[in-house]
């Protein structure tokens, strides 16, 4: 395992952290705050959503790198299934597409796939696979042309009613199996998987360097709201450093991407503070 006791070049922050990604929440930063304040810092790198770039993807990444970083990632692509999803197959491959154009435009390689839960009329989620493989099949040449790999996330199953079909690590290298593209592989974030006691199983047999993305947050033991009520790292129940072994092991050196969704706590504090606690936990909790 990299020790990240003294050094934290590793770190990247991803802006849901703070409140960004939903309105009515957050300090309201612009996308050249959060740069400035993490190269202050010494971070690595930033992941942004899509609803911060206003047609800006250029220009926003150009700062990022012309400030020392690299853009992580982009969240993310529209719901490819599900309740949540758009109401037709043309329009979520159109928001697909014009996702990963973004991706491009802002200069990263990494794409986050929230899949979107069950499919209506649909019982269980392995048909809802299907779909969802069919799907990201269809844009994964697209991506390739411009550079741009497409990361499945599962999911914690307690997501899976609508926001979800895969839960474990295994339902997303099976999609990435069935699709068979070189550029699919999958995120790996702690706060939807560090219930899975199999985890370090299947990443050491099977991830074969398809993990693109790894997320740091916790999870708190007395959770209020499955969605908002996130974490900060070393403030609930999960084994943060056997996580990272396991993604470690299977290959997987790139940026730790912070992410974490509170409403109740962090996304209320400054955010200069916020990024400060991060940099503590991250050098010694993970």
């Amino acid at each position: 395992m990299r020790d990240f006791s003294q050094d934290h070049s590793a770190l990247a922050l991803n802006t849901a952290t703070l409140g960004h990604n939903l309105d009515g929440f957050g300090a309201g930063w612009s996308p050249e705050q959060i740069i400035d304040a993490c190269a202050a810092r010494g971070y690595g790198g930033i992941t942004f959503w899509r609803r911060e770039l206003g047609g800006r993807e250029a220009e926003i990444g150009d700062k990022v790198r012309a400030a020392g970083l690299q853009v992580v990632g982009l969240c993310r692509t529209p719901f490819l299934i599900g309740p949540l999803a758009l109401p037709s197959d043309q329009q979520i491959m159109d928001d697909f597409y014009l996702s990963i154009d973004q991706a491009a435009g802002l200069g990263t390689d990494v794409l986050t796939i929230v899949t979107g839960g069950p499919e209506p009329g649909t019982k269980g989620v392995l048909d809802s696979q299907k779909i969802l493989a069919d799907r990201v099949a269809r844009a994964a040449a697209y991506a390739a042309d411009r550079g741009v790999n497409l990361a499945l996330e599962p999911l914690n199953p307690a997501t899976a009613g609508n926001r979800t079909c895969l839960m474990t690590a295994a339902d997303a290298l099976n999609v990435c199996d069935t699709i068979g593209a070189p550029n699919v592989g999958m995120a790996v974030d702690v706060y939807h998987v560090w219930w899975d006691t199999t985890l370090a199983d299947t990443l050491a047999r099977r991830a074969n360097g398809r993990i693109l993305g790894y997320h740091l947050c916790d999870w708190l033991a007395d959770t209020t709201d499955i969605l908002l009520d996130r974490g900060m790292m070393g403030d609930g129940v999960a084994d943060l450093r056997a996580l990272r072994s396991a993604v470690e092991q299977a290959g997987y050196k790139g940026l730790c991407e912070v992410e974490i969704f509170s409403a109740g706590n962090w996304w209320k504090r400054d955010p200069n503070e916020v990024l400060d606690v991060i940099v503590d936990r991250y050098r010694t909790c993970c």
